[in-house]
């Protein structure tokens, strides 16, 4: 198996974590730069290492009326400009196993959607690329799943894995997140990433004017989940960041404000800097004598 890459190194070691954050989906070549720009000010003020996030192509969108993004070709490049413009790693999605050798020469790490979670062939071909793959792990998983599928990235020759938890499906339009899920996932032997925005959505739970649904979502308990993820003890944060979430094309309802970003963040290292969640605790089961 090769050696893990000096990007992984640096993500796995950081203290007190690292961030992977950005936009869900690529609206245009100036919307990312601009986005780029103000997310990583932030993070290189707070000493967040930061991997810029955005989406291609969703192709797992609720209705087929939904904005999807530019595609491949197009926003391949619109992600090569912002590592270029503002030295920065990328992580986007795939969907197919075909898509993976061209994503991998632009982007650092390639995320698994939930809903791809235990698909052999796509985790295959991503781990072929030699990059970073970060797995979601599926609404209808069970944690020791997470085990299963970073090791599939393993037995692919590629030992740069990290998994990543996005709530769990509960009823039909509504998620939740089990702490426990943070420590037990821990049992894949790869850092452990918690997704705080797409873990407040609603799935199909917004009924349109016109007709069909959409995905809602609770961002206003977005700093729960996310002072949970850090006080337990996890090795990076996965946020959706908007400028104008109101008018964000794809999952508004679950995409953390920019104005915001600094104030939650500055929380989040102060929970994070006094916890000792990274730390197993020791429980002595001998009798207690006074």
């Amino acid at each position: 198996m090769a050696a893990t890459s000096p990007l992984y190194n640096h993500l796995k070691d950081a203290e007190p974590f690292f961030l992977l954050a950005g936009p869900n989906v690529i609206e245009s070549e100036e919307h990312i730069l601009r986005m780029a720009k103000h997310i990583k000010h932030i993070s290189t003020k707070l000493g967040l290492p930061l991997v810029f996030k955005s989406s291609f192509d969703k192709a797992n969108r609720t209705s087929s009326k939904s904005f999807r993004g530019p595609g491949m070709a197009e926003g391949l490049k619109i992600l090569e400009k912002v590592k270029v413009a503002y030295d920065l790693p990328i992580v986007t999605d795939v969907h197919e196993s075909s898509q993976c050798e061209e994503v991998g020469k632009v982007a650092d790490i390639i995320q698994i959607p939930a809903f791809l979670c235990r698909q052999t062939d796509l985790l295959v071909a991503a781990a072929q690329t030699g990059k970073i793959i970060n797995i979601k792990k599926g609404q209808f998983c069970a944690p020791s799943v997470m085990e299963n599928s970073a090791e599939k990235i393993r037995l692919a020759g590629n030992p740069n894995v990290m998994v990543c938890e996005r709530g769990t499906m509960f009823g039909y339009n509504d998620l939740i997140v089990d702490p426990r899920n943070f420590e037990w996932m821990r049992e894949a032997n790869c850092p452990v990433v918690a997704d705080i925005t797409h873990a407040l959505q609603q799935p199909a739970g917004k009924k349109l004017d016109g007709g069909g649904v959409a995905s809602g979502g609770l961002r206003e308990l977005i700093p729960c989940i996310a002072r949970t993820a850090v006080a337990v003890g996890v090795d990076g944060i996965f946020m959706e960041v908007h400028d104008d979430p109101l008018s964000a094309p794809v999952d508004g309802p679950t995409q953390w404000p920019l104005r915001h970003l600094e104030e939650l963040l500055e929380e989040l290292i102060a929970i994070a800097r006094v916890t000792k969640g990274k730390q197993q605790f020791k429980i002595d089961l001998t009798p207690y004598r006074d």
